[in-house]
């Protein structure tokens, strides 16, 4: 067949950086972050996190092609904030909410594991 191998939709290829940065000439404030190796999952979870931010104009992301396991997200800030503050907070705002969930789910995963060892 001609499709790719699964794996290359997840293994970051080597020499290849995770996410690369492009600043944007003809607007002030603004740049293009490129993410390797991932899709819809995490463009809009970390939209919708840049989002919140109050010192964020525009965020937004798109994939350039199905076949091409990349997103490209878009940041325009004020000048209170630079595209890459922005970035990094709201990736910093993201391992902390899923560190939360995490810690939650396995609080109760433990409350009821005990249950079931009383007989309830």
């Amino acid at each position: 067949m001609n499709a790719p191998d699964r794996y290359e939709r997840f293994v970051v290829p080597e020499g290849t950086k995770k996410v690369s940065y492009e600043r944007d000439t003809k607007i002030v404030n603004a740049a293009s972050f490129t993410v390797e190796r991932e899709d819809h999952t995490i463009g809009n979870i970390l939209r919708m996190q840049l989002h919140r931010d109050p010192n964020v104009l525009f965020a937004g992301y798109k994939l350039p092609h199905p076949l091409q396991y990349k997103i490209i997200v878009r940041i325009q800030t004020t000048s209170q904030s630079s595209p890459t503050q922005a970035y990094n907070q709201a990736i910093d705002d993201l391992d902390k909410e899923l560190d939360y969930l995490k810690k939650g789910f396995e609080d109760d995963k433990n409350r009821y594991e005990e249950k079931l060892r009383q007989g309830y």
